[in-house]
């Protein structure tokens, strides 16, 4: 899968970069065309939750872009010094305000084209308070059939959504990786 070159200059020392097979490596990399650093570049891990409270998910209105306006699970990118647990208990309190405790790790999806890997918990609500953050126009709670499934905003939550939605009428959840062709 090619990627766009991304890194113009060097972090290290600011001369340009050119993109090169380094010695015993197997692709292509930044390289710094003065001090010879190699610059990597990996995927991004994002991180959410699925919060249950009885028969409903909570799923929270997009109030940025990508996709102002359509439904998700609260998630967004994993920072530096959290683990990942911690980073989806983060974004489940800044994008919906709630309080949740988390149950398992639920999916595991890869989105090459994009270079990111979300991770979605289970969660139980502690109580039904919401208190939507900026990026959040509204969050609210869904039983399946109220699911505004046309409006949701990425193949991930959907994906996550409807396992959840199977395994709860299985009657156990089990674990699900995949990834979005």
């Amino acid at each position: 899968m090619f990627l766009p070159h991304r890194i113009q200059h060097c972090r290290r020392c600011g001369a340009a970069t050119a993109y090169r097979t380094p010695a015993d490596d197997n692709r292509e990399r930044a390289v710094c065309t003065a001090c010879g650093e190699i610059h990597y570049e990996n995927p991004i891990n994002v991180v959410g939750t699925v919060p249950v409270w009885g028969e409903q998910v909570l799923l929270c209105r997009r109030n940025i872009e990508p996709r102002y306006g359509m439904w998700t699970l609260p998630a967004g990118f994993l920072e530096h010094g959290e683990t990942a647990r911690e980073g989806a208990l983060r974004e489940t309190d800044e994008e919906a305000g709630a309080r949740v405790e988390l149950e398992g790790l639920f999916t595991v999806l890869d989105v090459v084209r994009a270079g990111q890997i979300h991770l979605f918990w289970r969660a139980r609500m502690l109580d039904t308070h919401l208190a939507p953050g900026p990026e959040t126009i509204e969050a609210r709670l869904f039983r399946e059939e109220e699911v505004p499934w046309d409006q949701i905003a990425f193949r991930t939550v959907r994906q996550t959504l409807e396992h959840f939605f199977a395994d709860r009428r299985l009657g156990r959840f089990g674990f699900h990786e995949g990834h979005i062709a």
